[in-house]
């Protein structure tokens, strides 16, 4: 299925994405029980968090993972933790059983995505199947710490797995793998800025792109590319 795409200004993009995050989660409550979504870091974080904190959605039944983290403390300033905590988490009622934590500060990160994967697949079962997963994208077209040309794309038996040589500082990270990105029941990219506008045109337009988020964008079953004018800019017809 072809990825739908939605254009917005920038002010419009956290709109839109709270309106579909809403109505994601209502499906899987009524049809699972529970909304599982993972969440990114990045300029979505500080763009759409705060909007995405006011949604209408059931947080008792809303079990919150992280698309990746760095290899920092919860409270460090690069931490994808702490913007989720500031600008979401801590204005509403969250069961805090229902927060799982990339525990990034571990000195053995061969460890801690080993206990994060056990927690995906104790909460999700097997394969664990995120309802909702909300991506940015690099300008380089990296989503989660999946960088492109880099040996853990080829990954396909692991859900989470270690990075120790990230292009982009820092050099260790945890990350969820492609193979947990393509068994999301949706995926939602975000990308706000011209800087984005050509990795976006790879993804949706060159279907012999190998960048990670052109990966998702032909793999994943059901895929949502939210896009201010910017990022858009180089697609085929765009302000036409």
């Amino acid at each position: 299925m072809s990825p739908e795409i939605i254009i917005d200004k920038p002010e419009g993009v956290p709109e839109a994405l709270a309106r579909r995050f809403e109505d994601e989660a209502r499906r899987a409550v009524e049809a699972r029980g529970r909304f599982a979504v993972a969440l990114p870091g990045g300029s979505v974080a500080g763009a759409c968090f705060p909007r995405l904190a006011a949604s209408t959605v059931d947080w008792s039944r809303t079990e919150f993972f992280w698309g990746d983290e760095r290899a920092v403390p919860a409270g460090d300033p690069d931490s994808n933790y702490l913007p989720a905590r500031s600008l979401w988490l801590d204005r509403i009622p969250v069961d805090e059983r229902r927060v799982h934590r990339l525990r990034g500060e571990l000195a053995d990160l061969e460890a801690a995505a080993a206990e994060y994967e056990a927690e995906l697949l104790r909460t999700l079962g097997a394969p664990p199947r995120l309802d909702l997963a909300i991506l940015g994208v690099g300008p380089d077209g990296h989503i989660c710490s999946l960088f492109p040309g880099h040996p853990l794309l080829k990954e396909r038996s692991r859900w989470v797995a270690a990075v120790h040589d990230s292009p982009k500082p820092p050099p260790r990270r945890l990350t969820l793998t492609l193979p947990t990105l393509l068994a999301a029941r949706g995926v939602a990219v975000v990308a706000l800025g011209a800087a984005k506008a050509g990795v976006v045109k790879a993804a949706l337009e060159d279907r012999a792109s190998e960048l990670p988020v052109a990966l998702v964008a032909r793999g994943a079953p059901r895929v949502l590319f939210l896009l201010d004018e910017g990022a858009a800019s180089l697609l085929a017809g765009a302000g036409r």
